[in-house]
């Protein structure tokens, strides 16, 4: 049993002018509807976002619906006969929309699904138009981002049904849409891929990045699809068949239909290239590619001969008899002629030769007027070699002229790229910096376009500069296990060697006490890092030697198994007394381990002053003043005559001097 459910939005007005008649299909992100125009009286497609969409981007819907607003403002400037045309944009019950010129026909979709797939000449004419729409946005500023059959809609011809594709109008659908909530949108990975992965470019699978050369790409996989019937791709995810794209090249249609010829691969690998900096630049240039395309198999037309079986009715037995007849290009009506394509071929204007009457008829009299005499034919063909030639450097400057070849800014530092670019009138965008080995800081490691890629004069270059070689600190892993020490620096992409065990007074045994480089050092990935690990309090405990006699010293250590290491210094210590150690006492050590000891020399030597001749109470005051006791002899009221030690000897501070008084 089929169950339906109502839709809410069929009978009801928009915007106070917009009434909806019918559902015309459901997408992934939108439903699109018939409505009529009350306020003009006319027919309009009005498409209107899903409320799940809605609730996706609750959090930024402001955000949301100012890009959706200004977008829907830049594809209504593309007024373009194979662009769908935007009327309007508004919101309603919360739903932004947007209204459509509704167009007539079916989508290319619908049409490979019941043909399967299109002859060449159908393929080149339906591609043509495409592009045209394309290369229009391009030049607006605008990528669409998802080409594919559903959104190339298929117009039906003035004189009625599609039995003949070349004669219909070929419209494209959804400039920017994509782009618009793509802008607005977050997902859990970080980035979204709205393209259809049957279509999607590599770049937009690797990086996410979108320019013109990926509305190539999808052009290409379409074509392929037009004439093959099927895309070159499949897989049972999504994502299987996206990094296709990305590892393999696409075949050549021949490889499914031999009869294609060699133009058409030709055409379809140019468009499809792995690397963007291989294909056309934009649509414009791709349009130009299957327009020469197009013309080769008009050429190789001309000379193809059509066999057909007639039967003399004088021949007693039926045998065949071939009539051979040129084939002539398909005449395109005026209102879907692509640019620079004739009116009629030879053919038509002979078929209309043979009309005298009709609604022509005036102005085929008025032709055969002016083309009797010779002046009239001379301005015929002034006029045409004129208008050829306005077609030819219009062609040229559209498919050539504006463009020219990326500079070199690769290497370069970005004060000097600035300034080449600055001379060739481009415009200079950075992307998102990256560390490299090579280059220094704020050095241009790569640009898109490629050097000498071709790219529209003053067009914009893409930079990424260099953020220099990597460096980062080693992390603070002390009094860590060494197990997780080990696992911190490993993650930081540091290198771990373990060297030799200490003994430590503080950290139990495990722990890391030691790194070399030392902790906060910048150092780059994959360097080195020597780690010293705890082996606990050692067996051993210096004792406290200072003030002792190096004798005594030496027995202590001596006995605890410990070697002593002596140094000599200047002090006003006793001579031979220990007045300093290390490690300090109580510190652990293990048997064997030295002990620096640092031991006095004595107090330095001083002069003794000559006090001979000198009264004996005077040498006595001197003497004591410079801490020498004094011993008198003899007379303390006399007079100096000898002294010991005498004038000028060198002893120890505080040494007797003996003086002898008469």
């Amino acid at each position: 049993m089929d169950i339906q459910v109502a839709d809410t939005l069929l009978g009801s007005l928009v915007d106070g002018r917009y009434r909806i008649s019918g559902r015309v299909a459901r997408g992934g992100m939108a439903t699109v509807y018939t409505a009529t125009d009350e306020r003009l009286d006319r027919t309009v497609a009005l498409k209107i976002i899903h409320p799940s969409q809605a609730r996706d981007v609750q959090q930024q819907l402001g955000r949301f619906l100012e890009r959706f607003t200004d977008e829907a403002k830049t594809i209504a400037r593309l007024t373009h006969p194979n662009v769908v045309a935007v009327y309007d944009q508004g919101t309603h019950a919360g739903l932004p929309y947007l209204v459509m010129e509704y167009v007539r026909g079916r989508t290319l979709r619908d049409i490979l699904a019941e043909r399967h797939r299109l002859n060449p000449d159908e393929a080149l004419a339906i591609l043509e138009q495409m592009l045209a729409a394309i290369a229009a946005a391009h030049r607006a500023g605008l990528v669409h981002r998802d080409v594919k059959p559903e959104n190339v809609l298929v117009a039906e011809a003035p004189s009625g049904g599609m039995g003949n594709l070349v004669d219909s109008v070929v419209k494209v659908a959804d400039f920017g849409l994509a782009q618009a909530v793509e802008a607005s949108a977050d997902d859990e990975a970080g980035s979204q891929l709205l393209a259809t992965v049957a279509y999607v470019a590599p770049e937009l699978v690797t990086d996410g990045r979108a320019d013109p050369r990926t509305d190539v790409y999808s052009a290409g996989i379409v074509l392929f699809e037009m004439l093959t019937g099927r895309v070159p791709y499949d897989g049972d995810r999504p994502v299987d068949v996206a990094w296709q794209h990305v590892d393999r090249d696409v075949p050549a249609p021949s490889t499914l239909v031999p009869t294609l010829p060699p133009a058409l691969d030709r055409l379809v690998s140019r468009a499809t290239r792995r690397d963007p900096a291989a294909r056309p630049t934009d649509a414009g240039m791709l349009l130009v590619e299957a327009q020469a395309a197009h013309e080769e198999l008009g050429n190789a037309g001309d000379s193809t001969t059509v066999l057909r079986r007639v039967t003399d009715a004088t021949m007693p037995i039926a045998q065949p008899t071939m009539v051979v007849s040129a084939l002539q290009p398909t005449d395109r009506p005026s209102w879907s002629r692509l640019h620079g394509q004739p009116t009629q071929s030879r053919a038509g204007r002979r078929r209309a030769a043979v009309q005298p009457s009709g609604p022509g008829a005036q102005l085929r009299e008025f032709w055969d007027q002016l083309m009797s005499g010779g002046r009239g034919r001379t301005a015929v063909a002034a006029s045409i070699v004129v208008l050829g030639l306005i077609a030819a450097l219009t062609g040229w400057w559209f498919g050539v002229g504006r463009y020219t070849d990326a500079p070199g800014l690769v290497n370069m530092s970005k004060a000097q790229a600035e300034a080449k670019a600055a001379q060739g009138g481009f415009t200079l965008v950075y992307g998102q910096p990256r560390y490299d080995a090579k280059a220094a800081k704020d050095t241009v490691v790569s640009q898109d376009p490629a050097s000498s890629a071709r790219i529209v004069r003053g067009g914009t270059i893409t930079l990424i500069l260099s953020l220099g070689p990597e460096r980062f600190p080693v992390p603070d892993v002390m009094g860590k296990t060494l197990e997780l020490a080990q696992l911190e620096l490993e993650q930081a992409n540091l290198v771990v060697v373990q060297g030799p065990q200490k003994y430590d007074d503080n950290l139990p045994a495990g722990v890391v006490i030691a790194l070399d480089p030392k902790v906060g050092t910048e150092v780059k990935p994959g360097a080195k890092i020597t780690v010293t690990v705890s082996k606990g309090r050692a067996p051993l405990s210096v004792p406290n030697l200072v003030g002792k006699s190096i004798t005594d010293a030496r027995a202590a250590l001596q006995r605890l198994g410990l070697v002593p290491v002596e140094t000599y210094k200047d002090s006003d210590k006793p001579k031979d007394q220990v007045i300093g150690q290390s490690p300090e006492d109580g510190a652990g050590v293990e048997k064997g381990a030295e002990v620096k000891l640092e031991v006095s020399k004595g107090p330095p030597p001083v002069v003794v002053p000559r006090v001979v001749d000198m009264p004996c109470m005077d040498a006595k005051a001197l003497l004591e003043s410079q801490n020498f006791p004094v011993n008198i002899q003899f007379n303390p009221a006399g007079t100096v005559r000898f002294q010991n030690p005498n004038e000028n000897s060198q002893v120890p501070p505080g040494t007797p001097i003996t003086i002898g008084c008469i």
